[in-house]
């Protein structure tokens, strides 16, 4: 279906207020006393939070909530290490870490939500990814009076709190800080390991090969690049992911080059820089495909990726003449 077959806005209104008046008379009996309808209604109250989301803002849920729609495969993982795995309904596509989350019905795409079929999973909330999902969207679905929950850890020290946050509004608190404390806990260990690296080597991160793609300094990989001791070359740029020329890798002469690609695609993104000798990536043999997906997944296991990558970073300083690529 394409954006132009979706229903409008105001279509979808009608929809979701006809949903409700099906749901109330079904769950209403033929004949109540005007007590009961009281005492009822004054425990659905009672089972309303309000809780803040990862910018700040005041979300009202039912709570627990049982219906959960998430629309980013990063928000998908957060919920799983929550302990709120058996609450999703519903997920785009690529949500697909942990594997226990492909056979979730897939409702688009991060930035094409298919709005009839969302509101045929009933949420009680739906969680968004801002940076990625459609801002018309994001929207939309709050027109339609769905709660709508934002959630992203703008760096790797935030995601151990982005994880409690959702525990609180889960109300799976329990488990979510027991899994924050554990990530915080590993990610100061690999802070402390690499903390002494005196002379950080300048890394391209290459997310994409043609058109050419790297990230900038307010990344979640920019921000693992400086706790395995190296600085990404483009941090500088305020675009989380811009295009860049290969004249612009020129003039910068980063010291690694690190193809952050997707599975058996990483070898021949670097075979083209191979053309680049008088690179210092290139002539000092510092190519390193990365093919770990959870890198840029933007869940709790970009923390174990993070661990990976500072390995094979510290194994490329230790032979800096090596001729061969990684």
């Amino acid at each position: 279906m394409t954006r132009s077959d979706r229903l409008n806005p105001a279509v979808i209104s009608i929809l979701l207020l006809a949903f409700s008046c099906v749901y109330v008379v079904n769950a209403t009996p033929a004949a109540t006393s005007r007590r009961p309808q009281a005492r009822q209604t004054a425990e659905a109250i009672s089972t309303r939070v309000t809780v803040t989301d990862d910018f700040g803002r005041r979300v009202t849920v039912n709570y627990p909530p049982q219906r959960i729609v998430s629309l980013a495969p990063g928000a998908t993982a957060m919920l799983v290490a929550a302990g709120a795995s058996n609450r999703i309904v519903a997920t785009i596509e690529y949500s697909d870490q942990p594997a226990s989350q492909r056979s979730l019905p897939k409702i688009g795409t991060v930035g094409a939500i298919d709005m009839e079929r969302l509101i045929a999973a009933r949420p009680d909330v739906v969680i968004v990814w801002p940076d990625g999902n459609s801002p018309a969207d994001i929207a939309a679905i709050e027109r339609l009076g769905i709660p709508v929950y934002r959630q992203e850890a703008a760096t790797l020290s935030g995601i151990g709190e982005s994880l409690r946050r959702l525990g609180r509004l889960t109300g799976t608190s329990n488990v979510a800080d027991r899994k924050a404390k554990k990530l915080e806990e590993k990610l100061a260990a690999l802070r402390r390991e690499y903390a002494n690296v005196s002379d950080p080597l300048t890394a391209l991160l290459e997310v994409w090969n043609r058109p050419l793609y790297t990230v900038g300094g307010k990344e979640l990989m920019s921000d693992a690049l400086r706790v395995c001791g190296a600085r990404n070359v483009f941090a500088d740029l305020p675009e989380r992911a811009p295009a860049v020329g290969i004249g612009a890798v020129i003039a910068r002469n980063p010291d690694m080059i690190i193809a952050v690609a997707p599975p058996g695609r990483g070898a021949s993104w670097l075979a083209r820089w191979r053309r680049f000798p008088f690179l210092r990536a290139v002539r000092a043999g510092r190519l390193l495909a990365f093919e770990d997906q959870r890198l840029s997944g933007l869940g709790p296991g970009v923390i174990a990726a993070t661990a990976a990558l500072c390995r094979r970073i510290a194994a490329l300083r230790a032979r800096p003449e090596s001729k061969s690529a990684d």
